[in-house]
């Protein structure tokens, strides 16, 4: 079946299957992607850190004097919570109060400045069992089109749901150019880590996205990741250590960058700056493979 070309009478979508063998996925129009900024589309396990990741990587951005976006892809729109101090409302929340009718919002309605200028969207995501994440991306990134919000940005970051690879939440690897997994040194988020390279695969066979590298947090090591990345051809961008500094700026509504400042945690922001300076600059995309659920399971088990 792979290769199999289905058009379906739905205005702008073609469905093609050619991003996995046996899937079926939305072809994007080429009208709706971003273009003049750097995309990065950040996945990794549920909890692992991705939006305090996706903040103190959109801080170091913008002290590198870069304007920066980020936008939150999660029901729970926590993503941007750090930056703004408070839980913002989704776009769908916003669109809700007036009838879907996307034409009578302004930009302050949905777009909302956080620490250091940084750009704050939560696209938020349909209540559970009635819908697709992809929609909701995808109105969201036609909304920032329309108002030409994006025109003046340098850098996107999508801070994406969990370790889910279905299409709806894949749909930000459409707009990126680089896709970024955040994991820790354990057998739980590199097995995930594993399946969202999958998924990065699948959506590079359509799209410029390319895997860019891992992003070790939480973990005092890095053996497991590392052993993992050479099996696989990933590369190690960054590391960030289980400090208690990091969870207490979740705590305070704060991002790393706001802390009162210590040696530890000036050794992080640095750490920050450095990978955000790389990212910016451009990374070689990853050529990694993926592998069977039970190689990755015999490759990480323990005696």
């Amino acid at each position: 079946m792979s290769g199999l070309k289905t058009t379906l009478n739905l205005p702008g979508t073609v469905y093609r299957r050619e991003d996995g063998e046996g899937s079926v996925q939305v072809k994007m129009k080429d009208d709706a992607k971003i273009e003049g900024a750097k995309v990065f589309a950040v996945y990794g396990k549920g909890g692992i850190g991705k939006s305090t990741t996706s903040s103190n990587l959109s801080v170091a951005f913008s002290k590198l004097g870069k304007r920066v976006l980020q936008i939150g892809c999660d029901p729970k729109h926590d993503s941007t919570f750090t930056l703004t101090k408070r839980l913002q409302p989704t776009v769908i929340d916003i669109l809700e109060t007036v009838d879907f009718h996307a034409e009578e919002l302004r930009p302050e309605d949905f777009v909302f400045e956080g620490y250091n200028g940084v750009m704050c969207v939560e696209a938020g995501g349909p209540p559970a069992g009635t819908g697709c994440g992809g929609y909701v991306v995808g109105q969201t990134v036609k909304l920032l089109k329309e108002h030409h919000l994006l025109e003046d940005t340098d850098v996107v970051i999508f801070d994406v749901l969990g370790d889910v690879v279905c299409g709806g939440f894949a749909a930000p690897l459409q707009h990126a150019d680089r896709a970024l997994v955040v994991t820790a040194n354990d057998f739980d988020s590199i097995f995930a880590m594993n399946r969202i390279i999958a998924a990065i695969q699948a959506k590079a066979k359509n799209y410029d996205v390319r895997l860019g590298g891992v992003i070790a947090n939480r973990s005092a090591g890095t053996d497991e990741i590392d052993r993992f990345a050479a099996a696989t051809g990933l590369n190690r961008l960054a590391h960030f250590p289980d400090l208690d500094a990091i969870r207490r700026s979740r705590l305070k509504k704060s991002t790393l960058f706001e802390m009162e400042p210590s040696p530890e945690l000036e050794a992080v922001q640095n750490e920050y700056m450095r990978l955000a300076a790389l990212l910016y600059a451009g990374t070689v995309a990853n050529d990694a493979k993926s592998m069977k659920d039970r190689e990755i399971f015999d490759f990480l088990g323990f005696e």
